[in-house]
């Protein structure tokens, strides 16, 4: 049963109308193949925005090609990167690309489908405790389960130490899809998770579930516990951890470095990818509403794109782009300030959003030519992106 929610979290609110000024005039947008569905979007510039062109001159040189299955990357204190790869470990490297540390000591993990070990990311005061933070797909008797643990990086950068598991998504499931499974450290300390819905029938109904953390982003703390305002808290049959739902496979998930807002970017099925500012209990809507059909062609239940009490996408994409990860643009090419770099999967390019008064008001396609699977990405703190891709590659992209 879709959950109805406070009156500042329905539909009404996403339908303001953008003013573009400001920014380069947009031209034909980027995507020119036919929609999967012939639905409407809820109001202009919701899909196929008009395109933009970077201006700024820009390069991108592969550093290494030899990562096995990298999933997320992190920018440590002193530059470093970390790369978590999904069979089961994390590597330093250096920006130049050189592996200088393979860290071992994570639980085990399973390694099937789109399981396995997922994001990385550190603790705001690394420098002082060095904890590791990361989600898994963690094996067990009944199935699979995204899960969180954390643990201590050694002195010699080469194992973790007291590791402990501080998150569980519930229920499990045998299936080995859609974790989700960003994550990321609010102003306060605090950790926001990204849980996907397992992506099977008979499972993926619990994204509407209050008593399932599946289809869901989570906030808890460093300890695991739910974060005190949370907005589900105290409500029966409710999981405190969770901070929004009605989500599908939400593998973007980035803070505003203005504003402090929270986006999240999800898969839809065939057509629908979602970019989305998320709401503390805000419902997104999957699998009641969404813009994209199923696999079969056939429709999502009943094929509703917009329902009382739910919170319309930001923006979609239809044909689909498999949004794999996405980041603010906080580099050195001022004309991509504070944008939205998603990296696509099945579409093969990262995107460039402009956004202005939380609307996208222009897109641009960047590195079409590599046709690269873009799995994670971060700014470095020399300013360059550093992005790595299914492929097993690391590139270094950075204003020429």
């Amino acid at each position: 049963m879709l959950l109805k929610l406070y009156k500042p979290l329905v539909l009404g609110i996403a339908l303001t109308s953008v003013t573009i000024s400001g920014i380069a005039q947009t031209g034909a947008p980027v995507e020119t193949i036919k929609a999967n569905a012939d639905y409407k979007p809820a109001f202009k510039g919701q899909t196929r925005i008009g395109s933009v062109k970077s201006k700024t001159a820009y390069k991108d040189e592969v550093i290494n090609t030899n990562l096995n299955g990298p999933w997320g990357i992190c920018v440590l204190p002193d530059g470093r990167l970390l790369i978590s790869g999904k069979p089961g470990n994390m590597q330093i490297l250096t920006t130049t690309g050189k592996i200088v540390k393979t860290i071992t000591g994570f639980p085990k993990v399973h390694f099937q489908g789109q399981g396995g070990l997922l994001d990385v990311n550190i603790d705001p005061n690394f420098k002082m405790n060095r904890m590791v933070y990361w989600t898994y797909a963690q094996p067990g008797e009944n199935g699979a389960a995204l899960a969180v643990a954390k643990g201590k990086l050694s002195a010699d950068e080469t194992r973790l130490e007291d590791v402990s598991v501080i998150f569980e998504a519930v229920p499990r499931h045998k299936g080995g899809g859609q974790y989700g499974s960003r994550l990321l450290f609010d102003k306060k300390g605090n950790i926001f998770i990204s849980s996907g819905d397992r992506s099977a029938n008979n499972i993926r109904q619990k994204a509407q579930d209050l008593s399932a953390t599946t289809g869901k982003i989570i906030h808890i703390t460093k300890n695991g516990k739910p974060v005190a305002d949370n907005p589900f808290i105290g409500k029966a049959n409710a999981k405190p951890e969770i901070y929004a739902l009605g989500l599908r496979n939400p593998d973007g998930l980035a803070i505003h470095p203005a504003t402090g807002d929270l986006w999240e970017a999800e898969f839809g099925p065939r057509g629908g990818d979602e970019l989305n500012l998320i709401q503390a209990g805000g419902n997104y809507g999957w699998p009641v509403v969404t813009y994209g059909i199923e696999y079969s062609g056939e429709k999502v239940y009943e094929g509703i794109q917009q329902k009382e009490g739910t919170i319309q996408p930001v923006y979609y994409w239809d044909p689909s782009i498999s949004p794999g990860c996405m980041i603010f643009y906080t580099g050195n090419i001022a004309e991509w300030k504070n944008n939205i770099l998603v990296g696509g999967l099945g579409g093969l390019h990262i995107a460039r959003l402009v956004i202005k008064n939380n609307k996208v008001v222009g897109e641009e396609r960047l590195l079409v030519s590599r046709q690269e699977r873009w799995r994670c990405m971060a700014i470095g703190k020399d300013g360059n992106i550093y992005a790595c891709t299914d492929s097993g590659k690391l590139y270094k992209i950075s204003k020429k």
